[in-house]
């Protein structure tokens, strides 16, 4: 308690007016965590992954994470070493840190808090993905040695939405981490609002109750209770693999931030919390009157601390001290740098056709669906054939076979993932007489990786959060989020907005997750159209990430095996198809698996004659079909197709290259289904106009702008399709 109060009372008197938010009120949380680490220890827990808003943050970071004084008070000199870490940072109280830490008995203890935004609640699921990456690894099957502790605010844990998503994972067989301990900093009050504002329920922390989950109700001034129901807290977690609620209520010394007065809006309430003793008075007198410590001794352990903090502070002042970032790793740094990535991505033919027969062979007896035989004949033909053609299933299949085969464990999860929406993917296969499912992939090799393939609850903010988690954790396995429809994706905005795509440059902290969002225009309305490219492409910067937009299923076998085997991790974003998924002519020749890599424009492939080419159009995704049966029907000779596959990082060069192999070129049309304002004609012409001769310009084909990304009447869509396809091949 006097290490608590003390280092929040020393920042306060020396780094006047600096925001820090302050735990004091519930100074108790710090005692209670620092049990939770013994008696964790004691039962044989080997780590302790923490998830917390920034309320007490650095206090957690100092007293029970153990970072240095030092290292936290720099962050308040603003001193920090530049040459030490070369992204643009975060502040102080969102940073993540790990350390081994020796318990009050002695033990050692790993200890890690992961890294956030301001956005609360939001890395609870991060959390949990992180702790089960890291228990899979480990071999943790029983769920008791890697365990995960998330920190709420009162106001946050009732209001935030991904509370709820996030204790909903918790008994899902594809999520489940053994059961998380919450601890609610509950200060009875939300920045200016009251509870009776800020919940409709009794109880801040009644969310949990959708599980089941036991809540402790404690005063904050009882550490001894406190206490008391931490350890009552860990018994039933370890003993049960549920969730439990331990809800400390106390309240909030300050304002929201140091800088606030609360004053203004709560003036009675801070009338009363400026003659209230804290916690640390309260119990430090009561210790003295049962005669447990003298006050002479009270007030030596309160200087010695303080002489603690001084020390640092002077330390702080003569040196910059270097900042370190921690990542709470599922593997070590070291098989992480000495694991050989083999940049080849091409397969023989004697590895693809093992992989083909393998993954399409059911156990004897095993009663298969009459419309599946012929799914997996067609895959079988594909070995017997010369001219096999592949579609974007088996390329897909391929892909990860040939990655688990090559001890590369791959997890895709996301709504419907293992049948795939589209009835195109078919992982598993039910028995219809038993109702047994089972993988192929998995039983391919005695020695293979596994292939975690699961159907995920109705969530995208929670389980992408919790697949961000896990990448983040064991860059050693390919991690898959699939959205049911692209634009799905909007309900995990945070995720990716604040996570995915900013996470190295904040936290030096790489992830190499990969988003799968169907998009295409079919007519199917405004919410089964577009996955928003356009978001994604203006996130893009500093190749901070991937953005594919394919059209051929080789390349996108090249590319899921290419994401593994890159020397760079960052994730990846592909606008997935729909309609291509059974397209005759989005097929790849069995050739394209056995040679090449991932191609990020695709030059024309119809054997035009270059020197003939006056037109050429340059576009990406399924409306290239469109466009060659067109000129196909029509005969245009005089006029090329390229695909450009990768839109960030953009390849001008490579592009540029391809361009410039059609000597006689007059006009360059870029052409998309999206409309003026979305897809990637606002990221692309600026960059296009760097590459191109200087006597071409650059015309734009596609639908008008838009408030809304697509119609609702499936024939006004088609009519808007065939003009634009008509356009693209008529306009001067």
């Amino acid at each position: 308690l006097i290490e608590a109060e003390g280092f929040e009372h020393f920042i306060h008197t020396k780094f006047v007016g600096h925001k820090r938010f302050s735990l004091e009120g519930l100074e108790s949380t710090i005692p209670a965590l620092d049990q939770l680490l013994t008696i964790a220890a004691d039962n044989n827990v080997k780590e302790i992954v923490l998830g917390m808003a920034h309320r007490g943050r650095l206090n957690v970071l100092t007293n029970i994470v153990g970072k240095s004084y030092d290292s936290i008070l720099s962050e308040f000199e603003d001193i920090i070493d530049p040459n030490s870490y070369a992204g643009s940072g975060d502040v102080k109280y969102h940073l993540g840190a790990y350390n081994k830490v020796k318990t009050r008995t002695r033990k050692e203890i790993g200890v890690s808090i992961a890294s956030n935004p301001s956005h609360l609640e939001w890395v609870n699921p991060v959390v949990e993905g992180i702790v089960r990456a890291k228990q899979t690894r480990t071999g943790d099957i029983e769920r008791s040695h890697i365990m995960p502790v998330l920190l709420h605010g009162d106001s946050a844990f009732a209001g935030q939405g991904v509370v709820a998503e996030t204790i909903n994972l918790s008994q899902l067989a594809g999520y489940k981490t053994g059961g998380t301990i919450h601890i609610v900093t509950n200060n009875q009050i939300g920045f200016t609002t009251t509870p009776e504002e800020a919940r409709s329920s009794v109880y801040a922390t009644d969310v949990a109750k959708i599980v089941q989950a036991p809540v402790f109700h404690v005063n904050g001034d009882d550490p001894e209770s406190v206490l008391h129901v931490i350890r009552i807290a860990f018994d039933y977690r370890q003993k049960f693999n549920k969730d439990v609620v331990v809800d400390i209520v106390g309240y909030r010394r300050h304002g929201h931030n140091e800088g606030d007065d609360p004053g203004y809006t709560q003036p009675i309430l801070y009338a009363k919390i400026k003659k209230h003793p804290s916690v640390t008075k309260q119990y430090g007198q009561k210790l003295v009157g049962e005669g447990v410590i003298t006050l002479d001794e009270l007030k030596q352990m309160e200087s010695d601390y303080n002489k603690k903090l001084e020390d640092a502070l002077q330390k702080v002042a003569k040196r910059k001290i270097q900042f370190k970032i921690d990542i709470p790793l599922a593997v070590n740094n070291e098989k992480i740098e000495t694991t050989k990535r083999e940049h080849q991505t091409a397969l023989s033919e004697a590895e693809l056709s093992e992989l083909l027969i393998k993954g399409s062979s059911l156990p004897e007896g095993f009663n298969l669906h009459p419309k599946l035989v012929k799914f997996l004949e067609k895959r079988k033909d594909i070995v017997a054939s010369n001219d096999g053609m592949a579609d974007w299933a088996t390329a897909e299949f391929l892909a990860f076979a040939s990655l688990v085969k090559e001890g590369i464990p791959v997890r895709l999860s996301g709504q419907d993932c293992v049948r795939g929406t589209f009835t195109q993917r078919h992982m598993a296969f039910t028995d219809v007489v038993s109702g047994l499912e089972y993988f192929p992939i998995n039983h391919m090799y005695p020695n293979q990786a596994r292939a975690e393939i699961l159907d995920s609850n109705l969530s995208e903010a929670a389980v992408m959060g919790f697949e961000y988690g896990y990448s983040t954790a064991d860059p050693l396995c390919l991690v898959i989020w699939e959205a049911q429809f692209g634009d799905f994706v909007n309900g995990a905005q945070i995720i990716i907005d604040n996570f995915i795509v900013a996470s190295k440059e904040k936290w030096d902290t790489p992830n190499n997750l990969v988003l799968l969002l169907p998009h295409g225009f079919e007519g199917q309305g405004p919410e089964h159209s577009s996955a928003r490219l356009e978001r994604f492409l203006i996130l893009c910067a500093q190749e901070n990430m991937e953005v594919c937009h394919l059209s051929d299923p080789a390349n996108y076998f090249h590319l899921l095996r290419r994401q593994m085997k890159k020397d760079v991790l960052r994730p990846l974003v592909v606008m997935s198809p729909k309609s291509l998924l059974r397209l005759p002519e989005a097929r790849s020749p069995k050739q394209h698996f056995l040679e090449g890599t991932f191609r990020e424009f695709i030059d024309d492939t119809s054997g035009v004659d270059k020197k003939k080419v006056k037109k050429v159009l340059l576009t990406s995704g399924k409306i290239y079909y469109e466009l060659d049966k067109f000129r196909r029907e029509n005969n245009f000779s005089d006029v090329a197709i390229v695909r450009a596959e990768q839109l960030y990082p953009f390849e001008g060069e490579m592009l540029a290259g391809i361009l410039n192999s059609y000597s006689n070129l007059e006009e360059l049309l870029w052409v998309q289904e999206e409309p003026k304002n979305m897809g990637a004609w606002n990221f692309l012409r600026p960059k296009l106009y760097k590459v191109i001769k200087k006597d071409l310009s650059v015309q734009y084909v596609g639908r008008p702008e838009s408030a809304s990304p697509a119609v609702g009447s499936g024939k006004l869509a088609a009519r808007q399709q065939e003009a634009i396809i008509r356009t693209a091949f008529t306009m001067l």
